[in-house]
């Protein structure tokens, strides 16, 4: 009988966590059940050199996660801002900068990426407790995050960052990217404020889920002229040659039917023109 109650007992109990071996990898994948830090071998990242047309935001992020890896203060970090123009691909790319810089740096810690999924958020109080006993310093990153609807997850999100009373851990920092400076839709905080008793508490309480993040960087919708310099940037890269004229016109008239210019729709068009020219994409 007594056995019976002990299967019953565990199968009731939450899942442990896979113990993995940090060293395996210098970027994870959180997954919630069951537990685990997936390592991720090849890391898809941008190189730094191609990222275009956001060289304030670049320098800020860099300084920011270069002071975290050395183990001195820094802020959570939100990339907000127009579609296609490297939030993600700064993330990363500042992460692979710091750990190239971790041998000049005495004392430096091992600094891990490990992402989480939209739809985990709410598992990631969990995380942290994995993450808080680990001698590794960790930025855990958000792609694409939002909410929509009666979602409460975000409430989760704020108690993790600033508000609960174990707080954040000093050896974690958290980078998220949306395309929503307030990670909220204008129509639902408009429905809060049209539906509540207090209007400016309920704004209140959504809205300072933004707050939660020190270092806000605004992604902003590219020029012409930084849009051709992000295909010159990409031709030089990888070693295609082509006549300038030509190729502006072609890279004009690929951002105009997909109406954009960002730095996504250029690496499009380079993935067509090497196809074109029979080229692979290696640097």
């Amino acid at each position: 009988m007594l056995g019976r109650i002990a299967t019953l007992l565990e199968r009731l109990a939450p899942p442990l966590a896979e113990v993995t071996d940090l060293d395996s990898a210098d970027a994870f994948v959180w997954h919630p059940s069951p537990p685990r830090l997936a390592p991720v071998r090849k890391v898809n990242r941008v190189e730094m050199v191609l990222l275009q047309g956001i060289d304030s935001v670049r320098d800020q992020l860099i300084e920011n996660t270069e002071r975290f890896a050395r183990g001195l203060p820094a802020n959570n970090a939100l990339l907000w801002g127009a579609r296609g123009m490297g939030k993600s691909s700064l993330v990363k790319a500042a992460h692979a900068t710091a750990v190239a810089k971790r041998a000049t740096w005495p004392d430096a810690k091992a600094l891990k990426l490990v992402e989480i999924h939209r739809e985990d958020i709410e598992s990631l109080p969990h995380l942290m407790n994995i993450m808080r006993h680990s001698d590794c310093r960790f930025i855990v990153f958000c792609d694409d995050l939002s909410f929509d609807g009666s979602d409460t997850s975000y409430k989760s999100l704020k108690a993790v960052l600033e508000g609960g009373i174990e707080g954040r851990p000093d050896n974690v920092i958290f980078y998220a990217t949306s395309n929503r400076r307030h990670l909220l839709p204008r129509d639902m905080m408009d429905n809060e404020r049209a539906t509540s008793i207090n209007p400016g508490e309920a704004i209140e309480e959504k809205v300072s889920l933004s707050d939660r993040f020190g270092l806000w960087l605004g992604f902003h919708k590219c020029s012409q002229d930084e849009y051709l310099a992000m295909v010159h940037g990409y031709c030089r890269y990888y070693g295609l040659e082509v006549d300038q004229a030509q190729c502006n016109a072609q890279a004009l008239e690929w951002s105009t039917t997909r109406g954009s210019r960002s730095g996504r729709t250029a690496f499009q068009f380079i993935q067509d023109l090497a196809g074109r020219m029979g080229r692979q994409l290696d640097s």
